[in-house]
């Protein structure tokens, strides 16, 4: 039995690099995990089918934010399966993870590249932590994934860094509002990551530049970021609260 047995936890965005790990990192542990995804159904099923192969216990939701009814979509599909395979939509972990990245210099972002990105990364958020709050069992645990963006300056980037700065504000608040009933809510900041899916890491002079900017002089894995997570989902980690964690391998040290 892992330190999570009879939990259950929703990760956003959890078909694929950080979320994928994290979802089954909490799986590994005992939870029962909602794996979410926009719009790749077959690949979420195929991160449960993976999970269920281990041992484990997981099902996938599909949900796409920025799209109108969007959470109201996914939490049908949690409660649902939630229900399904526990009697009840109690849910004791919350992953925000889902996330969009805009590269644009400021002259060139439009009105509407701004309210996508928003949309997913700091709008939809808000409201997953407002709609799951019915369903937060006390004691629970919110963990918001924010960026090392946040921590320097690179001007085609400003709006996913604002984006990953609201996050944060969210954690901030949050922790104060949800104190009274023992549910933590913190954020992790992961630095660059390999999560399979960028093909700036293929580049052996890029990705040696990128692990020698690491105070530990390598590139982090969706598995580091994973682990930092469900530490803070067990009970262990139950005096932490409001806090914003540097996961990046102190490539953020300056």
């Amino acid at each position: 039995m892992g330190k999570l047995a009879d939990r259950t936890a929703l990760v956003t965005g959890s078909s694929r690099g950080i979320g994928r790990a994290i979802a089954e990192r909490l799986a590994r542990d005992g939870a029962l995990v909602a794996v979410h995804c926009a719009t790749d159904v077959e690949a979420a099923k195929a991160v449960v089918a993976g999970i269920e192969a281990e041992g484990g216990r997981a099902f996938a939701v599909q949900a796409t934010f920025g799209e109108p009814d969007a959470v109201e979509r996914l939490f049908d599909g949690v409660e649902r399966g939630l229900k399904e395979r526990t009697g009840t939509a109690e849910l004791s972990i919350l992953v925000n993870n889902a996330g969009t990245k805009s590269v644009q210099l400021p002259e060139e972002v439009t009105p509407e590249a701004f309210d996508e990105v928003m949309a997913v990364n700091a709008k939809a958020p808000f409201f997953v932590v407002q709609r799951a709050l019915g369903l937060l069992a006390d004691g629970g645990r919110v963990v918001n994934i924010s960026s090392g963006i946040t921590r320097f300056s690179n001007p085609q980037e400003v709006v996913y860094g604002m984006s990953k700065g609201a996050v944060e504000q969210l954690t901030f608040h949050l922790a104060r509002h949800l104190g009274p009933r023992g549910i933590t809510v913190n954020s992790v900041v992961p630095g660059v990551t390999d999560n399979g899916s960028s093909p700036m890491l293929a580049d052996p002079d890029i990705a040696a530049h990128i692990a020698g900017m690491s105070a530990l002089k390598r590139i982090g894995q969706s598995t580091d970021i994973a682990d930092v997570v469900a530490f803070l989902a067990t009970d262990d980690a139950r005096w932490i609260t409001g806090a914003v964690i540097d996961a990046s391998g102190g490539s953020l040290l300056g």
